[in-house]
Protein backbone atom coordinates (compact mmCIF):
# COMPACT_ATOMS: atom_id res chain seq x y z
CA UNK A 1 0.00 0.00 0.00
CA UNK A 2 3.02 1.86 1.05
CA UNK A 3 4.54 2.08 -2.73
CA UNK A 4 1.66 3.59 -4.89
CA UNK A 5 1.55 6.61 -1.93
CA UNK A 6 4.89 7.04 -2.28
CA UNK A 7 5.15 7.45 -6.07
CA UNK A 8 1.77 9.96 -6.21
CA UNK A 9 3.66 12.13 -3.55
CA UNK A 10 7.13 11.58 -5.70
CA UNK A 11 4.93 12.68 -8.88
CA UNK A 12 2.95 15.23 -7.48
CA UNK A 13 6.41 16.83 -5.76
CA UNK A 14 8.18 16.44 -9.41
CA UNK A 15 5.08 18.24 -10.48
CA UNK A 16 5.19 21.05 -8.34
CA UNK A 17 8.93 22.28 -8.48
CA UNK A 18 8.98 21.31 -12.35
CA UNK A 19 6.34 25.05 -12.37
CA UNK A 20 8.80 26.55 -10.10
CA UNK A 21 11.39 26.63 -12.04
CA UNK A 22 9.33 27.11 -15.19
CA UNK A 23 7.87 30.06 -13.34
CA UNK A 24 11.27 31.24 -10.93
CA UNK A 25 8.87 32.12 -8.76
CA UNK A 26 11.49 31.29 -5.56
CA UNK A 27 14.64 33.45 -4.91
CA UNK A 28 17.34 30.40 -4.16
CA UNK A 29 16.33 28.63 -7.82
CA UNK A 30 18.87 28.37 -9.94
CA UNK A 31 18.77 27.38 -13.51
CA UNK A 32 21.34 24.90 -13.58
CA UNK A 33 19.89 23.02 -10.43
CA UNK A 34 16.41 23.13 -12.35
CA UNK A 35 18.32 21.51 -15.54
CA UNK A 36 19.60 18.74 -13.19
CA UNK A 37 16.60 17.85 -11.49
CA UNK A 38 14.30 17.80 -14.68
CA UNK A 39 17.21 16.48 -16.76
CA UNK A 40 17.56 18.30 -19.06
CA UNK A 41 20.47 18.44 -21.92
CA UNK A 42 22.73 21.77 -21.48
CA UNK A 43 22.23 22.85 -25.09
CA UNK A 44 18.14 23.19 -24.20
CA UNK A 45 17.35 26.38 -22.90
CA UNK A 46 14.25 26.51 -20.30
CA UNK A 47 11.83 29.00 -21.45
CA UNK A 48 11.46 31.93 -18.78
CA UNK A 49 9.05 34.76 -19.51
CA UNK A 50 10.63 38.40 -18.33
CA UNK A 51 8.23 40.96 -20.12
CA UNK A 52 9.04 43.13 -17.80
CA UNK A 53 12.14 43.19 -18.09
CA UNK A 54 12.54 43.52 -22.36
CA UNK A 55 10.29 46.54 -22.14
CA UNK A 56 12.27 48.91 -19.78
CA UNK A 57 15.47 48.00 -21.40
CA UNK A 58 14.57 48.73 -24.68
CA UNK A 59 12.98 52.25 -23.24
CA UNK A 60 16.52 53.08 -21.64
CA UNK A 61 18.37 52.23 -24.84
CA UNK A 62 16.24 54.49 -26.84
CA UNK A 63 16.25 57.35 -24.89
CA UNK A 64 20.11 56.88 -24.96
CA UNK A 65 20.18 56.98 -28.32
CA UNK A 66 17.91 60.34 -28.40
CA UNK A 67 20.02 61.93 -26.19
CA UNK A 68 23.27 61.06 -28.25
CA UNK A 69 21.46 62.57 -31.66
CA UNK A 70 20.84 65.78 -29.64
CA UNK A 71 24.03 66.12 -28.49
CA UNK A 72 25.35 65.63 -32.22
CA UNK A 73 23.04 68.28 -33.39
CA UNK A 74 23.90 71.19 -31.30
CA UNK A 75 27.61 70.32 -31.88
CA UNK A 76 26.98 70.37 -35.58
CA UNK A 77 24.98 73.63 -35.44
CA UNK A 78 27.51 75.76 -33.52
CA UNK A 79 30.19 74.09 -35.62
CA UNK A 80 28.20 75.36 -39.10
CA UNK A 81 26.62 78.10 -37.91
CA UNK A 82 26.92 80.35 -34.64
CA UNK A 83 31.06 80.84 -35.38
CA UNK A 84 31.09 82.25 -38.85
CA UNK A 85 28.27 84.26 -37.94
CA UNK A 86 30.04 85.85 -34.68
CA UNK A 87 33.42 86.48 -36.93
CA UNK A 88 31.28 87.99 -39.73
CA UNK A 89 29.79 90.33 -37.44
CA UNK A 90 33.06 91.22 -35.18
CA UNK A 91 34.17 91.83 -39.00
CA UNK A 92 31.60 94.08 -40.10
CA UNK A 93 31.67 96.32 -37.24
CA UNK A 94 35.45 96.79 -37.03
CA UNK A 95 34.90 97.94 -41.05
CA UNK A 96 32.31 100.06 -40.02
CA UNK A 97 34.18 102.14 -37.22
CA UNK A 98 37.25 102.46 -39.86
CA UNK A 99 34.72 103.48 -42.24
CA UNK A 100 33.68 106.08 -39.81
CA UNK A 101 37.11 107.41 -38.64
CA UNK A 102 37.82 107.59 -42.62
CA UNK A 103 34.55 109.83 -43.06
CA UNK A 104 35.67 111.93 -40.17
CA UNK A 105 39.36 112.64 -41.81
CA UNK A 106 38.06 112.97 -45.08
CA UNK A 107 35.57 115.57 -43.91
CA UNK A 108 38.22 116.91 -42.16
CA UNK A 109 40.31 117.83 -45.03
CA UNK A 110 37.34 118.92 -47.22
CA UNK A 111 36.36 121.57 -44.53
CA UNK A 112 40.39 122.63 -44.86
CA UNK A 113 40.20 122.90 -48.80
CA UNK A 114 37.07 124.18 -49.23
CA UNK A 115 38.62 127.96 -48.78
CA UNK A 116 41.14 127.17 -51.69
CA UNK A 117 38.19 125.51 -53.89
CA UNK A 118 35.96 128.61 -53.61
CA UNK A 119 38.93 130.90 -54.74
CA UNK A 120 40.03 128.45 -57.42
CA UNK A 121 36.46 128.53 -58.49
CA UNK A 122 36.49 131.87 -58.20
CA UNK A 123 39.78 132.70 -60.06
CA UNK A 124 38.30 129.87 -62.92
CA UNK A 125 35.07 132.21 -63.02
CA UNK A 126 37.26 135.25 -63.81
CA UNK A 127 39.46 134.02 -66.42
CA UNK A 128 36.49 132.83 -68.52
CA UNK A 129 34.09 135.82 -68.04
CA UNK A 130 36.89 137.99 -68.47
CA UNK A 131 39.21 136.90 -70.59
CA UNK A 132 41.65 140.88 -70.78
CA UNK A 133 43.02 139.73 -67.62
CA UNK A 134 46.87 138.89 -68.26
CA UNK A 135 47.97 135.17 -67.45
CA UNK A 136 50.49 136.47 -65.15
CA UNK A 137 47.84 138.49 -62.78
CA UNK A 138 45.88 134.77 -63.02
CA UNK A 139 49.20 133.21 -61.69
CA UNK A 140 49.63 135.79 -58.94
CA UNK A 141 46.37 135.09 -57.71
CA UNK A 142 46.67 130.93 -57.76
CA UNK A 143 49.87 131.65 -55.39
CA UNK A 144 48.36 133.97 -53.16
CA UNK A 145 45.41 131.80 -52.99
CA UNK A 146 47.39 128.59 -52.14
CA UNK A 147 49.95 130.54 -49.70
CA UNK A 148 46.91 131.49 -47.65
CA UNK A 149 44.67 128.09 -47.72
CA UNK A 150 48.71 126.36 -46.22
CA UNK A 151 48.09 129.55 -43.44
CA UNK A 152 44.49 128.47 -42.77
CA UNK A 153 45.84 125.07 -42.43
CA UNK A 154 47.84 126.02 -39.56
CA UNK A 155 45.64 127.53 -37.31
CA UNK A 156 43.88 125.62 -34.60
CA UNK A 157 41.45 126.62 -31.80
CA UNK A 158 42.58 128.13 -28.83
CA UNK A 159 42.06 125.42 -26.13
CA UNK A 160 39.02 126.58 -23.47
CA UNK A 161 39.05 127.05 -19.65
CA UNK A 162 38.55 124.05 -18.08
CA UNK A 163 35.54 125.98 -15.42
CA UNK A 164 32.95 126.39 -18.72
CA UNK A 165 33.95 122.79 -19.90
CA UNK A 166 30.35 122.19 -17.69
CA UNK A 167 29.14 124.78 -19.97
CA UNK A 168 29.77 123.58 -23.18
CA UNK A 169 28.66 120.41 -22.27
CA UNK A 170 24.98 121.21 -22.15
CA UNK A 171 25.02 123.70 -25.61
CA UNK A 172 23.74 122.13 -28.52
CA UNK A 173 26.01 120.45 -31.52
CA UNK A 174 25.65 123.29 -34.22
CA UNK A 175 26.36 125.47 -31.23
CA UNK A 176 29.97 124.18 -30.90
CA UNK A 177 30.27 124.21 -34.92
CA UNK A 178 29.63 127.52 -35.46
CA UNK A 179 31.72 128.47 -33.05
CA UNK A 180 34.80 126.92 -34.49
CA UNK A 181 37.23 128.46 -36.33
CA UNK A 182 38.28 126.57 -39.33
CA UNK A 183 39.95 129.30 -41.21
CA UNK A 184 36.56 129.71 -43.87
CA UNK A 185 36.24 133.18 -44.14
CA UNK A 186 33.12 133.23 -46.62
CA UNK A 187 32.46 137.12 -46.70
CA UNK A 188 36.12 137.58 -47.38
CA UNK A 189 35.42 135.99 -50.87
CA UNK A 190 32.57 138.24 -51.51
CA UNK A 191 34.69 141.14 -50.89
CA UNK A 192 37.46 140.65 -53.67
CA UNK A 193 38.00 143.13 -56.05
CA UNK A 194 38.09 140.26 -58.47
CA UNK A 195 34.01 139.14 -57.85
CA UNK A 196 33.48 140.53 -61.12
CA UNK A 197 30.01 139.94 -62.92
CA UNK A 198 28.21 138.32 -59.66
CA UNK A 199 25.06 139.18 -58.97
CA UNK A 200 23.66 139.78 -55.37
CA UNK A 201 19.83 138.75 -54.94
CA UNK A 202 19.97 141.42 -51.43
CA UNK A 203 20.39 144.08 -53.62
CA UNK A 204 17.30 143.34 -55.14
CA UNK A 205 14.72 142.81 -52.43
CA UNK A 206 12.31 145.05 -51.84
CA UNK A 207 12.11 147.01 -48.18
CA UNK A 208 8.47 146.18 -46.79
CA UNK A 209 9.20 147.20 -43.53
CA UNK A 210 8.07 150.84 -43.79
CA UNK A 211 5.08 149.99 -45.33
CA UNK A 212 4.14 147.20 -42.10
CA UNK A 213 4.92 149.00 -39.67
CA UNK A 214 2.01 151.36 -39.48
CA UNK A 215 -0.48 148.71 -40.03
CA UNK A 216 0.77 146.93 -36.92
CA UNK A 217 0.53 150.20 -34.90
CA UNK A 218 -3.00 150.97 -36.43
CA UNK A 219 -3.75 147.37 -35.14
CA UNK A 220 -2.32 147.62 -31.69
CA UNK A 221 -4.48 151.06 -30.88
CA UNK A 222 -8.26 151.47 -30.35
CA UNK A 223 -9.08 155.22 -30.18
CA UNK A 224 -8.27 157.61 -27.44
CA UNK A 225 -9.25 158.91 -24.34
CA UNK A 226 -8.95 162.44 -22.54
CA UNK A 227 -9.04 162.66 -18.68
CA UNK A 228 -7.42 165.20 -15.73
CA UNK A 229 -5.17 164.71 -12.39
CA UNK A 230 -5.40 166.84 -9.87
CA UNK A 231 -3.69 165.72 -6.19
CA UNK A 232 -5.59 167.54 -2.64
CA UNK A 233 -2.15 168.03 -0.58
CA UNK A 234 -4.46 169.04 1.91
CA UNK A 235 -6.82 165.70 2.23
CA UNK A 236 -4.03 163.69 0.41
CA UNK A 237 -6.56 162.83 -2.10
CA UNK A 238 -6.22 162.32 -6.06
CA UNK A 239 -8.90 162.80 -8.38
CA UNK A 240 -9.64 161.31 -11.73
CA UNK A 241 -11.38 163.29 -14.22
CA UNK A 242 -12.96 161.13 -17.03
CA UNK A 243 -13.93 163.72 -19.59
CA UNK A 244 -14.19 162.01 -23.27
CA UNK A 245 -13.14 159.42 -26.16
CA UNK A 246 -12.73 159.53 -29.36
CA UNK A 247 -12.86 156.74 -32.18
CA UNK A 248 -13.74 153.67 -30.49
CA UNK A 249 -13.99 150.62 -32.29
CA UNK A 250 -17.96 149.21 -33.29
CA UNK A 251 -18.89 146.03 -31.50
CA UNK A 252 -22.53 145.87 -32.12
CA UNK A 253 -24.17 144.06 -35.20
CA UNK A 254 -25.86 147.79 -35.56
CA UNK A 255 -21.87 149.65 -36.28
CA UNK A 256 -22.14 151.06 -32.63
CA UNK A 257 -21.22 150.57 -29.08
CA UNK A 258 -22.32 151.30 -25.80
CA UNK A 259 -18.84 152.02 -23.41
CA UNK A 260 -17.74 152.88 -19.87
CA UNK A 261 -14.77 153.12 -18.27
CA UNK A 262 -13.50 151.60 -15.21
CA UNK A 263 -10.59 152.88 -13.18
CA UNK A 264 -8.28 151.41 -10.58
CA UNK A 265 -5.39 153.06 -9.06
CA UNK A 266 -2.92 150.12 -8.88
CA UNK A 267 -1.58 147.73 -7.42
CA UNK A 268 -4.78 148.18 -4.85
CA UNK A 269 -7.63 146.52 -6.92
CA UNK A 270 -10.36 146.45 -4.33
CA UNK A 271 -11.19 150.14 -4.68
CA UNK A 272 -12.30 150.71 -8.15
CA UNK A 273 -14.70 152.95 -10.15
CA UNK A 274 -16.45 152.83 -12.81
CA UNK A 275 -18.83 155.49 -15.44
CA UNK A 276 -22.55 155.27 -16.84
CA UNK A 277 -22.75 153.11 -19.71
CA UNK A 278 -23.21 155.78 -22.86
CA UNK A 279 -25.53 154.03 -25.07
CA UNK A 280 -24.87 153.24 -29.24
CA UNK A 281 -22.58 155.91 -29.55
CA UNK A 282 -18.21 155.45 -30.51
CA UNK A 283 -17.41 159.04 -29.28
CA UNK A 284 -18.71 159.52 -25.51
CA UNK A 285 -18.35 162.39 -23.48
CA UNK A 286 -18.02 161.33 -19.88
CA UNK A 287 -16.93 164.18 -17.69
CA UNK A 288 -17.36 162.29 -14.66
CA UNK A 289 -14.39 162.90 -10.88
CA UNK A 290 -13.54 159.82 -9.24
CA UNK A 291 -11.49 160.72 -5.40
CA UNK A 292 -8.61 157.79 -4.51
CA UNK A 293 -7.39 158.62 -1.09
CA UNK A 294 -3.64 158.18 -1.18
CA UNK A 295 -0.60 159.21 0.95
CA UNK A 296 2.24 161.97 -1.40
CA UNK A 297 4.94 159.44 -0.90
CA UNK A 298 2.96 156.75 -2.58
CA UNK A 299 2.21 158.53 -5.69
CA UNK A 300 5.28 157.36 -7.36
CA UNK A 301 4.76 154.09 -6.91
CA UNK A 302 1.41 153.96 -8.01
CA UNK A 303 -0.07 153.38 -11.52
CA UNK A 304 -3.31 154.47 -13.32
CA UNK A 305 -5.13 151.83 -14.82
CA UNK A 306 -8.22 153.01 -17.71
CA UNK A 307 -10.60 150.02 -18.73
CA UNK A 308 -12.83 150.54 -21.49
CA UNK A 309 -15.38 147.69 -22.15
CA UNK A 310 -18.51 147.52 -23.94
CA UNK A 311 -22.00 147.55 -22.24
CA UNK A 312 -23.86 144.08 -23.58
CA UNK A 313 -27.20 143.46 -21.62
CA UNK A 314 -27.44 139.59 -22.10
CA UNK A 315 -23.98 138.05 -22.02
CA UNK A 316 -20.78 138.75 -21.11
CA UNK A 317 -19.41 142.34 -21.54
CA UNK A 318 -16.82 143.21 -23.87
CA UNK A 319 -13.26 144.28 -23.32
CA UNK A 320 -12.29 147.49 -25.92
CA UNK A 321 -8.84 148.25 -24.55
CA UNK A 322 -7.11 149.79 -21.36
CA UNK A 323 -4.86 152.44 -20.42
CA UNK A 324 -1.77 152.21 -17.86
CA UNK A 325 -0.40 155.54 -17.05
CA UNK A 326 2.65 154.58 -14.83
CA UNK A 327 4.16 157.89 -13.73
CA UNK A 328 1.51 159.81 -12.37
CA UNK A 329 4.10 162.99 -12.36
CA UNK A 330 4.96 162.71 -16.21
CA UNK A 331 2.80 165.67 -17.00
CA UNK A 332 2.82 167.71 -13.86
CA UNK A 333 3.22 168.08 -10.13
CA UNK A 334 -0.49 167.57 -9.94
CA UNK A 335 -0.81 170.71 -8.11
CA UNK A 336 -3.00 171.99 -10.21
CA UNK A 337 -5.65 169.89 -12.92
CA UNK A 338 -3.67 168.73 -15.60
CA UNK A 339 -5.70 167.35 -18.91
CA UNK A 340 -4.05 164.24 -20.01
CA UNK A 341 -4.43 162.56 -23.80
CA UNK A 342 -3.67 159.12 -24.02
CA UNK A 343 -3.99 155.92 -27.05
CA UNK A 344 -6.28 153.30 -25.81
CA UNK A 345 -4.61 149.70 -26.16
CA UNK A 346 -6.43 146.82 -27.58
CA UNK A 347 -6.82 144.34 -25.02
CA UNK A 348 -9.08 141.10 -24.86
CA UNK A 349 -8.82 140.69 -21.07
CA UNK A 350 -7.60 142.97 -17.88
CA UNK A 351 -4.59 143.39 -17.28
CA UNK A 352 -3.40 142.52 -13.34
CA UNK A 353 -0.66 143.67 -11.96
CA UNK A 354 1.25 140.97 -10.73
CA UNK A 355 4.21 142.65 -9.32
CA UNK A 356 7.68 144.30 -9.96
CA UNK A 357 11.44 142.55 -9.23
CA UNK A 358 14.76 144.47 -8.95
CA UNK A 359 17.89 142.47 -9.64
CA UNK A 360 21.22 143.88 -10.69
CA UNK A 361 23.46 142.01 -13.56
CA UNK A 362 26.97 142.13 -13.52
CA UNK A 363 29.43 140.30 -15.99
CA UNK A 364 33.10 139.53 -15.37
CA UNK A 365 34.79 138.77 -19.16
CA UNK A 366 38.06 137.89 -18.24
CA UNK A 367 36.50 135.45 -15.48
CA UNK A 368 33.36 134.44 -17.71
CA UNK A 369 31.54 135.14 -14.69
CA UNK A 370 27.76 135.76 -14.57
CA UNK A 371 26.27 137.35 -11.24
CA UNK A 372 22.79 138.11 -11.06
CA UNK A 373 22.15 139.62 -7.40
CA UNK A 374 18.02 139.53 -6.20
CA UNK A 375 17.74 142.70 -4.42
CA UNK A 376 13.82 142.45 -3.84
CA UNK A 377 9.80 142.37 -5.16
CA UNK A 378 7.53 144.72 -4.32
CA UNK A 379 3.52 144.45 -4.72
CA UNK A 380 3.45 141.00 -5.83
CA UNK A 381 -0.01 139.45 -6.35
CA UNK A 382 -1.23 137.26 -3.35
CA UNK A 383 -1.72 134.03 -4.39
CA UNK A 384 -2.84 132.61 -0.44
CA UNK A 385 -5.83 132.96 1.06
CA UNK A 386 -4.86 134.76 3.76
CA UNK A 387 -3.97 137.61 1.16
CA UNK A 388 -0.08 137.31 1.19
CA UNK A 389 2.09 134.83 -0.39
CA UNK A 390 5.74 132.80 0.29
CA UNK A 391 7.46 134.02 -2.73
CA UNK A 392 10.73 132.71 -3.70
CA UNK A 393 13.02 133.46 -7.07
CA UNK A 394 14.18 131.12 -9.30
CA UNK A 395 16.54 132.02 -12.27
CA UNK A 396 17.20 129.32 -15.35
CA UNK A 397 19.95 130.00 -17.96
CA UNK A 398 18.24 129.35 -21.09
CA UNK A 399 19.94 128.63 -24.43
CA UNK A 400 17.89 128.25 -27.96
CA UNK A 401 14.79 127.32 -26.05
CA UNK A 402 16.65 124.67 -23.42
CA UNK A 403 17.50 124.70 -19.85
CA UNK A 404 21.04 124.37 -18.92
CA UNK A 405 20.84 125.52 -15.00
CA UNK A 406 18.66 126.57 -12.89
CA UNK A 407 18.73 128.11 -8.74
CA UNK A 408 17.10 129.35 -6.65
CA UNK A 409 16.51 131.97 -3.57
CA UNK A 410 15.41 131.32 0.15
CA UNK A 411 12.12 131.46 0.65
CA UNK A 412 10.10 134.59 2.59
CA UNK A 413 6.87 133.69 4.45
CA UNK A 414 3.79 135.48 4.17
CA UNK A 415 4.89 138.85 2.87
CA UNK A 416 4.15 140.64 -0.84
CA UNK A 417 7.18 142.45 -0.25
CA UNK A 418 10.27 140.59 0.05
CA UNK A 419 13.84 141.30 0.70
CA UNK A 420 16.31 138.78 -0.74
CA UNK A 421 19.83 140.38 -1.13
CA UNK A 422 21.12 137.41 -2.64
CA UNK A 423 23.67 136.40 -5.48
CA UNK A 424 23.19 133.93 -8.17
CA UNK A 425 26.55 132.51 -10.41
CA UNK A 426 26.62 131.33 -13.61
CA UNK A 427 29.66 130.28 -15.39
CA UNK A 428 29.51 131.50 -19.09
CA UNK A 429 32.55 131.90 -21.86
CA UNK A 430 32.42 135.29 -23.48
CA UNK A 431 31.71 133.70 -26.94
CA UNK A 432 28.41 132.70 -25.30
CA UNK A 433 27.02 135.39 -24.24
CA UNK A 434 24.98 136.63 -27.22
CA UNK A 435 23.40 132.93 -27.25
CA UNK A 436 22.07 132.66 -23.87
CA UNK A 437 19.47 134.92 -21.74
CA UNK A 438 17.93 134.74 -18.21
CA UNK A 439 14.35 133.88 -16.86
CA UNK A 440 13.70 135.10 -13.63
CA UNK A 441 10.62 133.68 -11.93
CA UNK A 442 8.65 134.62 -8.74
CA UNK A 443 7.38 131.26 -7.54
CA UNK A 444 5.12 130.98 -4.54
CA UNK A 445 5.57 128.25 -2.32
CA UNK A 446 2.84 125.97 -1.05
CA UNK A 447 3.65 123.31 1.76
CA UNK A 448 1.02 121.04 -0.09
CA UNK A 449 0.56 120.81 -4.05
CA UNK A 450 2.10 122.36 -6.85
CA UNK A 451 4.24 125.57 -6.44
CA UNK A 452 2.29 128.58 -8.81
CA UNK A 453 4.15 130.85 -10.63
CA UNK A 454 3.34 134.60 -9.50
CA UNK A 455 5.31 136.06 -12.45
CA UNK A 456 7.85 136.04 -15.20
CA UNK A 457 10.53 138.67 -16.47
CA UNK A 458 13.25 137.46 -19.31
CA UNK A 459 16.54 139.29 -20.06
CA UNK A 460 18.83 138.65 -22.87
CA UNK A 461 19.72 139.82 -26.51
CA UNK A 462 16.33 138.20 -27.58
CA UNK A 463 14.38 139.70 -25.07
CA UNK A 464 11.83 142.65 -25.19
CA UNK A 465 12.00 146.03 -24.25
CA UNK A 466 13.63 146.18 -20.58
CA UNK A 467 15.01 142.77 -20.70
CA UNK A 468 17.23 143.52 -23.57
CA UNK A 469 18.02 146.98 -22.60
CA UNK A 470 19.76 145.64 -18.91
CA UNK A 471 21.43 143.03 -21.31
CA UNK A 472 23.38 145.65 -23.58
CA UNK A 473 24.06 147.90 -20.26
CA UNK A 474 25.71 145.40 -18.77
CA UNK A 475 27.65 144.21 -21.97
CA UNK A 476 28.41 147.55 -22.37
CA UNK A 477 29.67 148.21 -18.94
CA UNK A 478 31.71 145.23 -17.36
CA UNK A 479 32.66 144.67 -14.13
CA UNK A 480 30.36 146.55 -12.81
CA UNK A 481 26.64 145.69 -11.27
CA UNK A 482 23.76 147.47 -12.78
CA UNK A 483 20.12 147.74 -11.24
CA UNK A 484 16.35 147.87 -12.76
CA UNK A 485 13.35 146.72 -11.81
CA UNK A 486 11.30 144.67 -14.10
CA UNK A 487 7.87 144.36 -14.27
CA UNK A 488 5.99 140.56 -14.00
CA UNK A 489 4.08 139.21 -16.97
CA UNK A 490 2.62 135.67 -17.06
Amino acid sequence: MSGPREDGRCRRAISILTELCQKKSLPGLDLDTCREFLLLPSDQSLIISEPELSVSLLAVIVIVCGLALVAVFVFLFWKLCWVPWRNKALSSHLAVLRSEAGDKDSMADKLKDTGAISFLEAAVKISHTSPDIPAEVQMSMKDHIMRRTRIQRQTTEPASSTRHISFKRHLPRQMHVSSMDYGLEPPAVAEQPTSIGRIKPELYKQKTVDTEDPKKEAEKTCGKINFTLKYDYENETLTVRILRAFDLPAKDFCGSSDPYVKIYLLPDRKRKFQTRVHRKTLNPTFDESFHFPVPHEELASRKLHLSVFDFDRFSRHDMIGEVILENLFEDSDLSRETSIWRDIQYATTESVDLGEIMFSLCYLPTAGRLTLTVIKCRNLKAMDITGYSDPYVKVSLLCDGRRLKKKKTTIKKNTLNPTYNEAIIFDIPPENMDQVSLLISVMDYDRVGHNEIIGVCRVGLNAEGLGRDHWNEMLAYPRKPIAHWHPLVE
